[in-house]
């Protein structure tokens, strides 16, 4: 039974190897003298379709993130490693924030914290930008990395030197006469 098996398949492969060999043959002998037979034409690989940017909506703003992006320190800041950052009021979301980095974009949440530092809390959940009197810092969350660090813009540059003044006020202040 087996014997008979095989035998039955090779017949059936050397069937299907002489039937594609005589239809190739054929196909040459049809062709134009002088010109080769036609060659079978590979199709491309379909491409996967691309996807679509997801595009984030976010809510409404709240009263209190009103308030948060009222204290945001806007416009250029200069950070370490000579980056910058670019703070921006979003133009089509009321109370968002635009942050730009390099030749990214992130649209941001501003949120007033506890400690009076102003997050802005990427819409994305990717980035955090953290904002306090002298400094602002950008992090990746999903990492855990800062991406720039020491950013400093002309609201925070003014603070700094009220701080020293203050400061050196309060020596002078309390020096011995």
């Amino acid at each position: 039974m087996t014997f008979h098996r095989l035998a039955v398949h090779s017949t059936l492969a050397f069937a299907l190897g002489l039937s594609f060999t005589v239809a190739m043959a054929q196909s040459a002998a049809s062709a134009p003298a002088g010109k080769a037979a036609p060659k079978a034409v590979k199709k491309a690989p379909a491409k996967a379709p691309a996807k679509a940017p997801v595009v984030y909506v976010p809510e409404p703003a709240s009263p209190a993130q009103i308030d948060a992006a009222e204290r945001v320190y806007y416009g250029p800041h200069e950070c370490e490693f000579n980056q910058t950052i670019d703070i921006q009021i979003d133009p089509k979301y009321p109370a968002y924030v635009d942050v730009k980095h390099l030749k990214a974009t992130y649209l941001m949440k501003p949120v007033q914290s506890s400690t009076g530092a102003i997050r802005l809390e990427d819409v994305t959940g990717e980035t955090l930008l953290v904002q306090i009197s002298n400094k602002s810092m950008l992090l990746n969350v999903k990492t855990g990395h800062r991406v720039v660090d020491d950013c400093v813009g002309s609201k925070q540059r003014e603070l700094i030197a009220a701080a020293k003044q203050a400061k050196a006020a309060e020596m002078a202040a309390s020096a011995p006469k």
